[in-house]
């Protein structure tokens, strides 16, 4: 049974590897017609696929210059959207970026993605600042009161990207929870929840809920 479960561990590696091998030849392909074209915007996104890519085969120094390559081509273009995923990207797939670069990386993303409204991008940023802060406990030159001032920093920068958007789809949908949910990515009672346990504030920029009548 043991050398059964071997061997199908085994192929879905095989697979996966195959899988990364093909999507980094495809944005290898890409990357460079969007050099030749000189479609920045493009580019910086195609350079952002390779950097996976090249990370979940192993090519680690590759695919650290390579998202570090997307961060600087899609802030020179403009697109500080792009930017700040790839920075975002960065720490997710370099898993041995040092604390000051970890650090700088998560910062420019909270900088450059604070007006983005997807709540699967704050979940990005979340499992992003556990990782920083994963960094900071084990890197030997950060004192521990600077890491727990960084992983407050980090948790308040989190709460402050939260409560922006959740203000912003109140401000879109006149107040109404019920729409304001679906343009954050969450349901009603799952904003509902967000706002009542982390922003209580903000109950007072929705509109009042209206009691039914009884027949």
């Amino acid at each position: 049974m043991k050398t059964a479960q071997i061997d199908e561990s085994r192929a879905q590696l095989f697979i996966a590897e195959r899988k990364y091998a093909e999507a980094e030849s495809v944005a290898g392909r890409a990357v460079k017609t969007f050099q030749k074209s000189g479609h920045q915007f493009f580019l910086a996104e195609a350079l952002t696929t390779h950097g996976i890519a090249l990370g979940r085969l192993g090519n680690t120094e590759r695919a650290q210059f390579t998202l570090q390559n997307a961060i600087e081509v899609a802030h020179q273009a403009g697109s500080l959207n792009r930017a700040g995923i790839a920075a975002l990207t960065l720490i997710e797939e370099i898993h041995d970026l040092s604390a000051d670069m970890m650090s700088g990386a998560y910062e420019q993303a909270v900088e450059w993605l604070k007006e983005a409204q997807s709540y699967g991008l704050l979940l990005r940023f979340k499992a992003a600042g556990s990782r920083l802060a994963a960094r900071l406990r084990t890197d030997t030159k950060t004192s521990p009161t600077e890491t727990l001032l960084k992983r407050k920093k980090c948790k308040e920068e989190l709460l402050q990207i939260e409560e922006e958007r959740i203000r912003k789809a109140l401000a879109e949908t006149n107040g109404s929870v019920t729409h304001a949910a679906p343009l954050i990515g969450v349901t009603y009672p799952g904003l509902i929840y967000i706002i009542k346990s982390r922003h209580p504030h903000l109950l007072d920029e929705r509109n009042p809920v209206r009691q039914r009548r009884r027949k």
